[in-house]
């Protein structure tokens, strides 16, 4: 068990060193200029990355607007169950996160998503729509990359294939975000 431990931790220690700091640099600065401009920013994903959206948002609306006195509109799109539910049932799963932009996207927002396959139906349409109607976009993905990796306008890829890991790196990465405000380093 020790050896698949540590085996596990070096693997995830190579997953972190392939964070593409200028990437994530980049991301920083379009939700700087997100918040500065007073646009939305919404988050999306599916299973783990659904509540990696979910802390995102919480972290970039409460901690980062307390330290820079100016309160972020963001919101994860994954929170609502019964809206989800209803579209999924309605109309189709893969329209979960495209119809709830319907309602709130304007052009100059921002949506954000993580997926470690980055070809999820349901992000690739919310970004295919985000894209044609003037959304700021952003994909965190894992190695495969997938369809988002082509239609992001900001792509972050972590060199690793492993769900664990990639979303782990992932959070990292929302953290990252989060904490330059925090911590006023954007």
């Amino acid at each position: 068990m020790k050896d698949w431990l540590q085996s596990y931790i070096a693997a995830q220690h190579r997953a972190v060193d392939s964070v593409p700091l200028d990437a994530v640099a980049k991301a920083t600065e379009t939700v700087r200029t997100a918040w500065e401009n007073d646009r939305q920013i919404f988050a999306i994903g599916n299973g783990g990355s659904a509540a990696n959206a979910s802390h995102f948002a919480t972290d970039l609306g409460k901690g980062s607007s307390d330290a820079v006195g100016k309160r972020f509109r963001v919101q994860s799109l994954t929170d609502n169950l019964a809206w989800i539910t209803a579209l999924g049932n309605d109309y189709s799963y893969d329209d979960i996160f495209l119809r709830q932009l319907q309602n709130f996207a304007r052009s100059g927002d921002v949506l954000i998503t993580a997926s470690v396959s980055g070809s999820s139906p349901n992000l690739v349409k919310a970004f295919t729509w985000a894209k044609e109607n003037g959304l700021h976009t952003i994909a965190m993905v894992g190695a495969k990359r997938g369809k988002l990796a082509d239609i992001a306008g900001q792509v972050i890829v972590v060199d690793d294939t492993h769900y664990g890991r990639v979303e782990d790196v992932h959070m990292h990465i929302f953290h990252m975000i989060c904490y330059a405000f925090m911590e006023k380093t954007a």
